[in-house]
This record gives C-alpha cells, sequence and structure tokens, in this order.
C-alpha cells in the first residue's frame, strides 16, 4: 500500500463526507463541503507527482487512481443533479461512460494488458473538477445570497443565461469523446470482452 494508493483510498473515503456536508442545512456545512471535496480533489495530483516522483507505479494504482477520481467526480455530479442544479440526463451519460471505460479497464488488468490513462482523459479530469468548482462557488453564492436576504443584480443576471448547464453540457461532450477514443484505442480489449461476457452469460444452445 504505496502513498499514492492510500491517497486514492482517502478521496474515495471523504466522499461521503463532502455528500454529507453538502445536503446539511447549515451554511458553515455547506462550506465544508466544498472544503473537504477541494482536499480530495487535490489528492489526484498529489498522488500522481510522488506516483512519478518516487517511481511508485503499480497495475494497483494504474486502477485505482481513475477509479478514485470517478468516484468522486460522478458523486459530485449526482449531488447537483439531486439539487436541481444540472441536468440529470447530462451526469447520466458521464456515469454510464464511466462505468464502461472501469469495467474495459478491470478486464485488461486481468489479461496483463493494463491500460494506460491518456492525456486527454488526464485533460477531461481537470475540466471535470474545474467545472464542478464553478458549479459549487455558484451553489455557495445562492446559499448564502438566500441566507442574508439579498441579492445581487450582476448574479441574477447570470443566473438567466443557463451557464451551469452550459458548462455541463462541454464537459459531457469531452467526455463522451474521450470514451470514443479509448473503445478505439482499444477496440481488440472492448471486443474480447464482449465475446467474453456472451460466453458467460448468453447460453449457447439459444
Amino acid at each position: 500500500m504505496t502513498i499514492p494508493n492510500q491517497l486514492s483510498i482517502l478521496r474515495i473515503v471523504l466522499t461521503p463526507f463532502f455528500v454529507l456536508a453538502f445536503f446539511a442545512e447549515n451554511l458553515h456545512a455547506n462550506y465544508a463541503s466544498f472544503v473537504i471535496f477541494l482536499i480530495a480533489s487535490l489528492t489526484d495530483y498529489y498522488d500522481g507527482y510522488i506516483a512519478r516522483r518516487y517511481n511508485y507505479i503499480s497495475e494497483w494504482g494504474r486502477f485505482l487512481d481513475p477509479l478514485a477520481d470517478k468516484i468522486l467526480i460522478s458523486t459530485a455530479f449526482i449531488v447537483f443533479a439531486i439539487s436541481h442544479y444540472l441536468h440529470m440526463w447530462m451526469v447520466t451519460v458521464i456515469i454510464v461512460r464511466d462505468v464502461v471505460i472501469t469495467i474495459l479497464r478491470f478486464y485488461a488488468i486481468r489479461k496483463g494488458k493494463p491500460i494506460a490513462t491518456s492525456n486527454f482523459a488526464r485533460i477531461k479530469t481537470v475540466s471535470q473538477i474545474v467545472v464542478i468548482y464553478l458549479i459549487f462557488s455558484y451553489i455557495l453564492i445562492v446559499k448564502t445570497l438566500r441566507y442574508s436576504g439579498k441579492e445581487w443584480e450582476w448574479f441574477s443576471k447570470l443566473r438567466g443565461v443557463s451557464l451551469l448547464n452550459n458548462l455541463m453540457l462541454f464537459v459531457t461532450l469531452l467526455t463522451v469523446l474521450t470514451a470514443l477514443m479509448y473503445l478505439v484505442e482499444n477496440r481488440s480489449h472492448f471486443k474480447n470482452m464482449i465475446i467474453d461476457f456472451c460466453r458467460v452469460f448468453i447460453p449457447l444452445n439459444l
């Protein structure tokens, strides 16, 4: 259990605490939720840095790191959608993509040919986290104004341009694009995975 893997596990462990604080009926807890998410997302940077700096690279780490990212990010999007700040269909697309790619990664590891995370996929992850920061900031401003009973004219105009869903649409399209790239680059893995799945779950006598 190397330090990078410990940081990945910490990212997963922090996720439910971020959710609990987000849904708390307390403004201070809501701000704490943002801090928890910020700390969890920063572990992604540090586990990658430490792994490269000290050569703590393993097959388990290659699988655990992106899995922890997906759990944290998908949970944040689900929370925002449940709270009616995002359209659920875009969140569903991202989650389905992550489930498919995670299964493909696990299959590749079992076959002894792990799939490396592409640079474009890293850009996708960073973009998702940045958008979550922006959405989180927006939500905290809304809750703060609601708590104080004030309203900012410029903020009212910002709410009218559907900025959050436009940002989310960009992230969704980027996420789908990375999925297509993974499937094309690893089409032999994907094809063999489908064949093995059919052999296990579909009776041969049909």
